[in-house]
């Protein structure tokens, strides 16, 4: 006959054990990717957009034609920015617009990130200036959109426009 035996210490290993298995399984699935796979996503007729790997202005001005956005090559502005640790109205309004587009700045709160703002050189039906932000982390695009400079004008993901 065999006969074994449990002290309270090795079921408290046990539970200690399983529990940071469960932890780390957690922490893998809600930590963001890293850009290093070839992230996609996909609109609804089902075409798909690559947004990893961008790491040159090449890579920015091939990633907008993707939506047929055409731009000037040089960028007109290149900053860093902190995507805030607590979303208030604007960004929160933002951020939907980001969600509609498969993209969730939520992920990347409190992350330096790098905002490229280009000239639209191919937007029909609108007399003013259109300018293109693309929000890149790791060589990700994480966010951005399509504007016009105009105080009542508009803002909308990549592939809403024409």
């Amino acid at each position: 006959m065999f006969i074994y035996s449990l002290r309270a210490s090795s079921i408290k290993f046990v539970g200690a054990v399983a529990l940071s298995v469960v932890v780390l399984i957690a922490l893998v699935a809600l930590v963001p990717e890293t850009g290093v796979s070839n992230s996609k996503a996909a609109d609804a007729i089902g075409v798909e957009y690559v947004y990893s790997g961008i790491k040159t202005n090449e890579d920015r001005i091939m990633f907008l034609g993707q939506f047929g956005v055409s731009v000037d090559p040089a960028a007109l502005e290149e900053e860093e920015i902190k995507i805030p640790d607590t979303f208030d109205k604007v960004y929160m309004g933002y951020n939907e617009i980001q969600r509609a587009q498969g993209l969730d700045l939520a992920k990347y709160k409190n992350k330096k990130v790098t905002r490229y703002t280009y000239k639209v050189t191919n937007y029909e039906g609108y007399e003013g200036d259109v300018y293109a932000n693309l929000l890149v982390w790791r060589d990700k695009v994480i966010g951005g959109d399509v504007c016009s400079a105009d105080v009542n004008g508009f803002v909308h993901g990549f592939g809403n426009h024409q």
